[in-house]
This record gives structure tokens, sequence and C-alpha cells, in this order.
């Protein structure tokens, strides 16, 4: 059997085990959704949390209504939408190990997060307009910082490092002058006491950019290959690159706004995902979306559950398995992507 002939097998056996993957995903969220809802002083069953939301009132339901499920929903929309947004700048920097956090996006839409937060506290419910434009500003400085003969993948990935380091730094400085006592956005992943108004903001603009994100997955296939071949097939790289670097600014500074700045789950679930359903962005990106909402919303289940009754950041967590997982891809990088 030739190489070509035993890849074609191996595509055909893992595209057989998609609908398996979803399946069991979906699954595991669910549980780790019930999980988080009982992750406290208060228990109920499935019995009780189903007809205390649909049948009648119930006060161990409402309490947990407004105290947890707003956070499982920020949880679950932010982590969904900080894996795309990793998707798509790997589609468009051909680069296994970019993201938004790594390429600086996070942390300067984190950044404008805290400034309108401390002085400007009447636009809260701009702050995600503010935050997007914070990540704009970022993706634009490591593109033209990076920019030398061609944008090389190792440079923006280096460029980026240095970019979110100087506005990690400013964020940090920011929250220590006024006290510490910013609770929106900050420079580490802070999603307590979170309201429903918070989940009406966070989720329609999250909503909107997963759709714009799935309705590009064609273009991230086509930058997926080389320049020359996808300008060949008629596509102009340029744009395309653009428009969906946009569509990525607009995920992570949605997320960072609400949650701040949470590093590498844009790059643990793409990288798994790929693993498991292939590189064909019509599916990598809403298997992604579902890995993200559920290792995000695990990630801070777990954080309130190992040193209970105090707190573990989910940012905290991700740092801790982000690393040694950053480690592995560059060092696998070529074996698995063909990245120099």
């Amino acid at each position: 059997m030739t190489e070509i002939s035993v890849q074609s097998h191996k595509k055909a056996e893992a595209g057989n085990y998609k609908g398996f993957y979803f399946l069991g995903l979906g699954l595991l969220f669910l549980i780790t959704v019930f999980i988080s809802v009982n992750t406290g002083s208060l228990n109920i069953s499935i019995k009780q949390l189903l007809s205390g939301l649909f049948v009648k009132y119930d006060p161990d339901v409402a309490a947990v209504w407004d105290l947890r499920f707003p956070r499982i929903f920020i949880a679950s929309f932010g982590g969904a939408a900080l894996s795309v947004s990793g998707v798509l700048f790997q589609a468009c920097m051909k680069n296994p190990i970019a993201d938004p956090g790594i390429m600086g996006v996070s942390a300067g839409a984190g950044f404008v997060s805290v400034l309108i937060a401390g002085m400007f506290p009447s636009l809260y419910f701009f702050t995600p307009f503010f935050a997007f434009a914070g990540g704009i500003v970022s993706c634009v400085l490591v593109y033209l910082l990076a920019f030398k003969n061609g944008l090389n993948p190792l440079r923006v990935i280096l460029v980026g490092v240095a970019v979110n380091a100087v506005f990690t730094g400013l964020t940090q400085a920011f929250h220590s002058m006024t006290g510490g006592n910013l609770t929106g956005a900050s420079s580490i992943a802070n999603i307590s006491q979170k309201t429903w108004e918070d989940v009406y903001m966070i989720s329609g603009y999250v909503v909107l950019g997963l759709v714009l994100a799935f309705g590009s997955f064609y273009s991230c296939d086509l930058l997926s290959l080389s320049d020359q071949t996808a300008r060949g097939l008629g596509v102009h790289v340029t744009t395309a690159r653009i428009s969906v670097s946009f569509i990525a600014v607009v995920l992570a500074g949605i997320s960072t706004a609400e949650m701040g700045v949470v590093s590498f789950i844009g790059l643990i679930v793409p990288h798994i995902a790929r693993l498991l359903v292939g590189s064909s962005h019509k599916v990598l990106i809403p298997f992604s979306m579902l890995g993200g909402a559920f290792l995000m919303l695990l990630a801070d289940t777990l954080g309130r559950t190992i040193a209970a009754p105090y707190e573990i950041s989910a940012s905290i967590l991700f740092s801790i398995v982000g690393g040694p997982m950053l480690i592995i891809l560059i060092r696998r990088s070529e074996e698995i992507y063909g990245v120099q």
C-alpha cells in the first residue's frame, strides 16, 4: 500500500468517528454544566432543576439560576469565542502556535477594557466595542512590526509575545493604581459575580461572531494553503487574511471584555480538535466552539473546587497546562503542520 493510500485510509477512518467525537464532547459539556450547577453549598437534582425551571417556583433553583447560571453561560460563550478566534488566527498565519493571547490581541483588548471600567464606568455596555478597538490596535501593531519582506510566522509570534508583554504590564500597572478593585476586565480572568446583564451583553456579540466565523470556513481552508496556490484559485489573499483576522479580533475582544485575559485556550483547543476531526474548517470551527465552551467551563468549575472556599482563576489553570502544550507544539510543529 502506498503512502498516499495509507493517508487516505486514515482520513476516511477519522471521518467515520467525527460524529462520535461531536456526540461525546456534547455529553461531556452537559455533564460539566450539571456539575457546575451543583458546585457549592447548594445542591439540586436534575429533576428538581427541570421542575423549578419549567413547572413551579423553587427557591433553591431560583438561587442557582441567578448566581451560577450567568457564570456558566459566560464561561461557555467566552471559551467558544476564544477557541474559534485561535482557529482563525492559525489559518491566517499558517502557524499552529498563533492564538489571541500569544499574538497580544487579548492583552490589548483587556487593557482598553480596564481603562473603560476604571475611567468611564458609564460606558460599561459599550465595553465590547472599545475592547475590539484595543484588539485591532494590537493586531495591527503586531503585523506592522513583524513585516519585513513579508510576514514570517516565527517573527509574528515573537513580536506578538512582546506586544502582549507590554499591554499586560500596562494593564497590571493601571489595575494597581486603582487599588486592585476592578472586578470587570483585568489581567487575570474573572468571571465571578456575573449577572444576567453580563450574559446578555456577551451573548449577542459572540453569536454574531461565531456565525461570521463559520461563514468564513472556505476562506480559512484556502488561507491554510500556500499563498501562491490560493491566488491560483482566484483568492485575494491579503483581503481574505484581513477579513478573517477581523472576525478573530472581534471574538477575542468580546470575550476579553467580559472575562479578562485567558491565555492558551485558543492554542490548546484547535490543536486537540485537529487531532480528532481533521483540518477542514467546516468541521474544525464548530468542534472548536464546543470544545472551547467545555474546557473553559471545566477549568472554571475546577478552579472553584480545588481550593474551596477559595477560587483559582481559569486563566491560571490554562497557563499551567498551556505552557507545556506550547513547548510540545513548537517541537512537533514541523512534523504535524510542516512549519519550519
